[in-house]
């Protein structure tokens, strides 16, 4: 029979529970996209721990499917970020962006200087406890942004703060329990 008390559940619930609104995420901005870190860190609304996806292969034999683990895929990361009067961290998005391939030339310039080492690089996101101490630390190898969404204006938003979102991609995660 299950064991169904409430103080049975408090014991499991270590920390009194991980809090989705405990987080810090740490991207550390090429030289040339000349970011900030910390201001990032503090304007950055909202993220996602990383996932990944083992992938299926399914093998006919004699009637039956036989399934077997395929190739690990990691889906895009995607931030939201504060916008602030002086486009801080949105200018440090689109300079690295535009590292990458310029909007005017269609060239790749960092690129061609030190090739994905020139605009690829590793970021941070970490889960913190109640304390503000990194409980889970997330590690994304060679990532760089692909998508620096629009900013809506509209004279209805009285009183709220512009935000943008940033799609990441990455070649793979680390973390303290996988590597």
């Amino acid at each position: 029979m299950a064991d169904l008390r409430v103080d049975r559940f408090r014991a499991k619930l270590t920390g009194g529970g991980a809090r989705a609104n405990m987080f810090e995420v740490n991207i550390t901005f090429p030289g040339y996209a000349g970011g900030d870190t910390e201001e990032t860190n503090f304007m950055c609304r909202s993220a996602q721990l990383p996932g990944s996806i083992l992938g299926l292969i399914e093998v006919p034999f004699r009637g039956r499917i036989i399934k077997l683990a395929g190739d690990r895929t990691f889906e895009p990361w995607q931030i939201t970020v504060y916008n602030d009067t002086n486009f801080n961290v949105r200018n440090s998005f689109e300079r690295w962006s535009n590292g990458m391939n310029t909007h005017i030339t269609n060239l790749s310039p960092q690129a061609n200087n030190s090739g994905i080492g020139g605009y690829a690089a590793n970021m941070e996101v970490n889960q913190l406890d109640q304390n503000g101490t990194v409980a889970k630390q997330y590690t994304l190898k060679n990532a760089f942004p692909t998508n620096i969404s629009p900013i809506d204006l509209d004279y209805a938003q009285v009183g709220e703060i512009e935000q943008f979102q940033v799609t990441i991609e990455f070649d793979y995660w680390t973390n303290d329990n996988v590597s």
